[in-house]
C-alpha cells in the first residue's frame, strides 16, 4: 500500500475510536461510523497493492513498473467502481511528468503554463482509459503522441483571432516548418518561390497561407510602437468615422428625380433646405401663401420619396 493511503487509515481509525458519530446535514445521527474511502473493507481489490512513494520521488522507469502493475490490476476492476477510481486516478498522478514534459515544449506560446498542463491531463486521461496493456507497447510511447495532439488542437481552436479553415491553419505549420529549414539552409529569409517550391505547392496558396498567419494573434490597439517608429500607437493611426458618408447614397439616387422637378418646385427644395427658410419667408419669396407652399413641398416630397422607392 502506498503512504497516503496507510495515512487515511490511521487518521481515520484515530477520528473514528476518539470522537463521536458525525451526523448529516438533517441533523440525524447513523447508527454505524462512517467508513473511509481506504479502507480494505471497501476497497479490498487494492489492499495488496505495492506500496508507491510520493508521486513526485518516482523516477521514469520506477513509474513505468508501477503503471505496468496497475494497468493490470486497472483491467480486473470493475468500471464506476471506487476501486476502478483508485487505481486510474493514481496511474494519472504517476504519469504527470509525461503531460509536464510535452507542455515544455510549448512554453514560448501566450498561454499560460498552467492552462497548457491542464489541457495535456485531459489528453493523459484519454490515452489512460484508451491503453491496453496487451498489445505489448510502453505506455509513455503511447501516452505521448496523445497529450501532444490534445495540448495542439487546444492551441488550433482557440488561439486564432479570426477563425480560418482547418485546411490553411495547417498550411500555416507547414510553411513554418519550411521556413525555418529553408533559413538555416539558405542563411536568409526563404522567397515564396522556394517555398513554394519546397512544400509543392503553387504562389497562389502560399501567399494565401501568409496571409492567413496574420490572424492567429492580433496586435492590441494600445500597442507601443517599435523604437524607431514615430507614428505612435495603432490607435492613434486608425481615422476617424465620417457620418456624411451616410448620405451619399441617397443623395446621388435623389439627384436624378430633382433633376426632373419643375423650376419653382426645386427653387422651394433649395430655400426649404439649403436656405433654410421658413414655409412663410418661402411663401413671400415667391409670392405666394404659406399654405400654397406647404401643400406643394408636401407634393414634391411625397414624388421623391415614391421615385426612390421605385429605384430600390
Amino acid at each position: 500500500m502506498s503512504p497516503r493511503l496507510d495515512e487515511l487509515r490511521t487518521d481515520d481509525t484515530r477520528q473514528s475510536a476518539s470522537s463521536t458519530p458525525l451526523s448529516d446535514p438533517t441533523g440525524h445521527i447513523p447508527s454505524q461510523p462512517i467508513a473511509a474511502e481506504s479502507d480494505p473493507a471497501v476497497f479490498p481489490e487494492i489492499d495488496d497493492l505495492p506500496e508507491i512513494p510520493p508521486f513526485d520521488e518516482v523516477g521514469p522507469v520506477d513509474a513505468r513498473a508501477l503503471s505496468k502493475t496497475l494497468f493490470e490490476r486497472l483491467e480486473s476492476l470493475e468500471e464506476g467502481t471506487h476501486e476502478f477510481a483508485y487505481v486510474r486516478n493514481t496511474l494519472v498522478e504517476l504519469n504527470l511528468a509525461l503531460v509536464k514534459f510535452a507542455a515544455s515544449r510549448f512554453r514560448s506560446r501566450s498561454e499560460p503554463m498552467e492552462d497548457i498542463v491542464q489541457v495535456g491531463t485531459i489528453g493523459l486521461i484519454k490515452a489512460i482509459d484508451r491503453f491496453e496493456l496487451s498489445r505489448g507497447v510502453e505506455f509513455p510511447t503511447f501516452a505521448m503522441p496523445t497529450i501532444v495532439g490534445e495540448i495542439k488542437r487546444f492551441f488550433r481552436d482557440t488561439s486564432w483571432s479570426v477563425r480560418v479553415p482547418r485546411r490553411l491553419q495547417e498550411l500555416r505549420l507547414d510553411l513554418a516548418k519550411a521556413g525555418d529549414e529553408l533559413a538555416q539552409k539558405l542563411d536568409r529569409a526563404p522567397t515564396v518561390h522556394e517555398l513554394a517550391e519546397r512544400l509543392g505547392l503553387t504562389r497562389d496558396e502560399v501567399v494565401e497561407g501568409m496571409a492567413a498567419s496574420n490572424a492567429y494573434t492580433a496586435s492590441s490597439l494600445d500597442a507601443q510602437p517599435e523604437e524607431d517608429d514615430s507614428e505612435g500607437a495603432l490607435a492613434d493611426r486608425i481615422g476617424y468615422e465620417d457620418h456624411g458618408l451616410e448620405g451619399i447614397e441617397y443623395v446621388e439616387s435623389l439627384k436624378p428625380l430633382i433633376a426632373e422637378l419643375p423650376p419653382r418646385d426645386r427653387k422651394i427644395l433649395s430655400l426649404r433646405f439649403v436656405a433654410n427658410m421658413t414655409q412663410s419667408e418661402i411663401g413671400e419669396e415667391l409670392g405666394i401663401s404659406q399654405m400654397h407652399v406647404s401643400r406643394l413641398l408636401s407634393r414634391t416630397l411625397g414624388r421623391l420619396r415614391k421615385g426612390l422607392m421605385v429605384e430600390e
